[in-house]
């Protein structure tokens, strides 16, 4: 009786213990899964140069709050607010007008946005030609091709749509003869600049870029008119964001210029400093948008 009492023993012990280890286990992956925020980026530009610019900063992020930080790419702009949910991301670096819309159906809050190395935190929309188009008017480009960047984007799209109203243009599809999306502000500088389309809408910030390793851009294309001054893509988080990462996130990205480690990553992405962001800071864009269509959170990307 004594050596089944003994086996049996054994055998409730080990039992005992590999429940403890499952649940162990358990509780581990569940942490694990917590320390993990899935950030979505806008497709302002190729996805590679994308990445190359954000992925030094998921990993500084990543040190300084403890928590793994991952950027993941949209196919397209209006993605962020559509999939927001459903791909259970835990924030994005918003375009102006996708914050908006985000904020207003979503909740989202804003945390901060970058500033570049001329002490500027926001862009401006651009209204383009090539310099040997003869357009240099709104009435000029009457039966001509525009090149729009998506729907939901503030210079590609809400913009434009500003400056056609100012201008009498009430159809813009009757207007042109032929106007499209591009899916970002880079392919829509190149389709004016290699004539696929004869006007463009872009930001200033990429069409600076572009133009500063592509010297055609700067000798081929000109400028016919900019838009007022909204705030750069910047980062807004889910409203049920735990406070102390929310917290974190805030602090890591508003101290990095006084953090040696992060001179390289900030020169990589393209910023001297990260600066607090706020809701108040659309005013603009709110005002375009009610320029133009409704409330953002009925607005669907202004279709027409």
């Amino acid at each position: 009786m004594r050596k089944p009492l003994i086996v049996l023993c054994l055998c409730l012990t080990v039992i005992a213990g590999c429940s403890r280890t499952e649940k162990s286990s358990r509780v581990d992956t569940k942490s694990s899964e917590g320390k993990k925020l899935l950030i979505g980026l806008v497709p302002e530009r190729d996805i590679f140069d994308q990445m190359s610019r954000y992925e030094p900063l998921a990993d500084y992020l990543s040190k300084k709050t403890g928590v793994k930080i991952e950027f993941q790419v949209l196919t397209r702009y209006g993605d962020i607010v559509d999939n927001f949910t459903s791909m259970h991301l835990d924030g994005a670096f918003f375009g102006s007008f996708t914050y908006v819309l985000a904020h207003a159906r979503l909740g989202v809050e804003p945390v901060a946005r970058p500033e570049d190395f001329n002490g500027d935190s926001t862009y401006c929309g651009l209204i383009f030609v090539r310099r040997d188009s003869g357009i240099k008017t709104a009435k000029d480009m009457k039966g001509k091709t525009f090149a729009f960047v998506d729907k939901s984007t503030t210079a590609g799209y809400l913009l434009p749509l500003v400056f056609f109203k100012e201008n009498g243009i009430k159809d813009y599809k009757a207007y042109f003869k032929e106007a499209y999306f591009t899916g970002t502000h880079e392919d829509a500088v190149y389709d004016v600049l290699n004539k696929r389309a004869d006007i463009g809408a872009t930001k200033n910030t990429v069409f600076y870029q572009l133009a500063d390793s592509d010297k055609r851009i700067a000798d081929e294309l000109v400028v016919l008119t900019k838009s007022n001054h909204v705030p750069q893509n910047g980062l807004a988080v889910r409203k049920d964001l735990d406070s102390s990462i929310k917290s974190k996130l805030k602090e890591a990205l508003l101290n990095m210029h006084d953090d040696k480690d992060a001179m390289v990553v900030l020169k990589k992405f393209g910023a001297s400093s990260f600066v607090e962001t706020k809701d108040t800071d659309y005013k603009g864009v709110y005002e375009y948008m009610k320029e133009i269509n409704p409330a953002p959170s009925t607005n669907n990307y202004l279709d027409d």
